[in-house]
């Protein structure tokens, strides 16, 4: 082996916990958690249930600066229910968005950033789950206005149901290749148009469809990393520094009902839609 050779060292985000994730993104020694586990904001719902609950009900808010810029983070932990959506944790990302508005209308610049992990609303919950996410979203859009909302995916767990409905309303959104974005999971759809329309099991099939890479190349993911924590950390900083867009993705409305008018469903597959979605035919 030369003496020569460099290595490059990756730490992976996808294995790192919620708290871990928000941790690493902020700037060093400034991580401050709003409602932590010992203040045992727990679900009251899901012990009715006979489903153990979990302290911070598997959402983490932390306050620090990111660029030397006032931040907060809600993270959202894939360990626990899959990363499900319910009243409490709904409630936590909704009023930290909430309060970032507030900071803004106060004079006060602060970056918002949403660590998505989420198979969508828990169903324990659902209807108050529901109910939360649509705060969620209207928090996003409130906030944009003012300062990119910076949504990262980074699997395994992906993200989902109404969760990929508040996705795709943040100003930049960044994935890593192992991670999906989805209305509906793969095994949601096989349950309930079986097997033949879709099969969970086949791997390749489905990160061909709402994998990261195939999520960038059809433009709704603005970046594609990989699963290391100092390219997730740079292209957050990157997309902040962007600043805000004369037009979101969610107001191209236009654009888009002109790209779905050219799709077959009869004849589609991933590289068609990827030749569509570039506008090249």
């Amino acid at each position: 082996m030369s003496g020569h050779e460099t290595f490059i060292v990756q730490h992976s985000f996808i294995e790192l916990t919620a708290r871990e994730r928000a941790r690493a993104l902020l700037d060093a020694g400034t991580f401050r958690e709003l409602i932590g586990p010992f203040d045992r904001l727990e679900s009251p719902w899901l012990a009715m249930q006979d489903v153990v609950c979990q302290a911070d009900d598997g959402a983490v808010i932390a306050r620090g600066t990111l660029g030397g810029e006032a931040a907060v983070i809600a993270a959202i932990e894939p360990a626990f229910q899959g990363g499900s959506i319910g009243e409490v944790s709904g409630a936590k990302i909704a009023a930290a968005l909430e309060m970032a508005v507030r900071e803004f209308e106060a004079g006060r610049k602060i970056r918002p950033v949403i660590l998505f992990e989420t198979g969508g609303v828990r169903l324990q919950e659902a209807n108050l789950g529901l109910a939360v996410i649509a705060e969620i979203q209207a928090a996003i859009v409130a906030l944009r206005r003012y300062v990119p909302v910076v949504g990262v995916i980074g699997g395994m767990v992906g993200c989902f149901g109404g969760m990929s409905l508040a996705a795709a309303l943040c100003t930049r959104l960044i994935m890593t290749r192992q991670a999906r974005l989805g209305m509906n999971g793969p095994e949601v759809i096989e349950q309930e148009a079986g097997v033949e329309e879709l099969d969970s099991r086949d791997r390749r099939l489905i990160w061909s469809m709402i994998g990261g890479e195939q999520r960038a190349a059809v433009g709704l993911v603005d970046t594609l990393v990989e699963d290391d924590t100092d390219q997730v950390r740079d292209a957050v900083l990157s997309a902040f520094e962007s600043g805000v867009p004369a037009s979101h993705r969610t107001e191209q409305v236009d654009a888009q009902l002109e790209r779905l008018a050219r799709v077959d469903p009869a004849a589609i597959d991933p590289a068609v839609l990827r030749t569509l979605w570039q506008g090249e035919v």
